[in-house]
């Protein structure tokens, strides 16, 4: 993979609709294009989830860990298709096989890593894994569509 140490939240939001609270990665760490990226998402205590998951262990609830790899997948395939892609929408499809092994936690750094399985017009399929250093935290296989927004 390559490094990309320029593709931080201000170029993230000019490829991808998302923005705070739904937004969940930080920066783009390595590339291959078509291929696969690692996303970085800084945990932080102040994001809203954690006033009621759960208030005495806070707890970044799992649906928003495979939204973060969804969200890592769609600026992979935003970057490798490049400047007309930009902007346009990233539905889900199908989540499968979705395993939550570890808590992910405030102060955590989760790296998003995914891998691209296929890719046919507008649907890609990936796999997705969520590490805190080198602990598996979550994993799942999705496909989503891209549609102009």
């Amino acid at each position: 993979m390559s490094k990309v140490p320029f593709i931080d939240v201000n170029r993230i939001m000019e490829m991808i609709p998302h923005r705070y609270p739904i937004l969940l990665v930080d920066r783009l760490l390595e590339f291959t294009p078509g291929e696969k990226a690692v996303g970085l998402k800084n945990v932080t205590i102040n994001e809203p989830h954690f006033q009621g998951h759960f208030p005495k262990f806070p707890v970044m609830p799992g649906v928003l860990i495979v939204e973060a790899m969804a969200q890592t997948s769609a600026i992979l395939v935003v970057h490798t298709l490049g400047k007309e892609a930009e902007g346009k929408l990233v539905y889900f499809m199908s989540i499968e096989g979705a395993k939550f092994r570890k808590p992910v936690t405030p102060g955590d750094q989760l790296h998003i890593h995914v891998t691209k399985i296929q890719n046919r017009k507008t649907v890609w399929k990936f796999k997705g894994e969520a590490m805190v250093g080198d602990t598996l935290c979550a994993e799942a296989e999705f496909s989503a569509m891209i549609l102009d927004a």
